[in-house]
């Protein structure tokens, strides 16, 4: 071999390394979600969100997109998957989600948004120090059912019986039961709990309202995908129904009470980029959206 084409061939192998430090400057954010890609929007303010803290989509910043499509059991192995990808940050959208990505790696930091109680659930230590890689947004799911309670029983006052419907699957359901109750209690209101955790649970729980005597219906929040549905079957069956979602009275729902997710969603790619940055999530306190606010049709 000449000697020029030998310095080549070496200049060639010295420059390998370089060339996947330079692509691996440009972080991966691994994003994953329950849901189906429907609901875009979230994924969309946390773009921004991360484009406010300057790392935008194509240009200095890349994303790995996986969808469970509501099949909740394929959530572990979509986080072994971005754990695999060697993703700088997995931004985990619910209980569900959040609990995979952590089972899945204790080194790569995770942010969490949409989970109701945190701390009550085990995700983290505590909400000003969460410890571990894992830090993110509570949608305070469990601290405004009391309140959607009352509004619903002020908007239905004649209601002998509000029933509370859930999703036993998910995490924080059973809390979400007892923190209603005692509301539910204090107020001196009946309160039926119905339990559905698929689309044909969701019809049979309906179907079973006019037989508890049912007039109003609080939705806790511990569904994703099923908007539709729900507005559909509470438009059949005459029942007045409140959700946590707003994107629910645009649909045809009666009225919602919560925080702003699409806002909530901003921040949290604010606080990504923080973490892509260097900061560290044991060191991030978890944010609480105090700024609910309700609408309705």
């Amino acid at each position: 071999m000449k000697r020029r084409t030998f310095i080549g061939l070496l200049g060639g192998a010295a420059s390998w390394p370089l060339a996947v430090r330079a692509q691996k400057a440009i972080p991966m954010v691994g994003y994953l979600n329950p849901a189906r890609p429907t609901r875009l929007p979230f994924a969309g303010a946390f773009r921004q969100g991360l484009s406010d803290a300057g790392y935008i989509e194509g240009q200095n910043l890349a994303t790995e997109y996986r969808w469970a499509e509501d099949h909740y059991d394929r959530l572990p192995a979509l986080a072994t998957n971005l754990v695999d990808r060697n993703v700088d940050l997995i931004a985990a959208v619910g209980g569900e989600a959040a609990f995979a990505a952590k089972s899945a790696t204790s080194t790569i930091p995770i942010l969490f948004m949409a989970v109701g109680d945190p701390v009550g659930e085990g995700l983290v230590a505590s909400l000003a120090r969460p410890g571990g890689n894992i830090t993110g947004f509570s949608n305070m799911l469990l601290e405004l059912m009391p309140k959607r309670l009352e509004l619903l029983s002020e908007l239905v006052p004649q209601a002998k019986v509000i029933a509370l419907l859930v999703n036993p699957n998910r995490p924080g359901a059973e809390r979400a039961i007892q923190v209603v109750q005692e509301a539910a209690r204090m107020k001196g209101l009946q309160l039926a709990i119905l339990k559905a955790g698929t689309e044909g649970e969701i019809d049979t729980a309906f179907a079973s309202l006019v037989e508890l005597h049912v007039g109003a219906l609080v939705v806790a929040g511990t569904f994703v995908s099923q908007r539709e549905q729900f507005v559909a079957l509470a438009s059949r069956h005459a029942v007045p129904a409140i959700y946590i979602y707003r994107d629910y009275p645009p649909a045809g729902g009666l009225i919602s009470y919560g925080i702003n997710n699409v806002a909530a969603f901003r921040e949290a790619g604010v606080y990504a980029g923080k973490i892509l940055k260097g900061e560290k999530p044991a060191d991030m306190p978890v944010q609480r959206q105090p700024n609910s606010s309700w609408s309705s049709t």
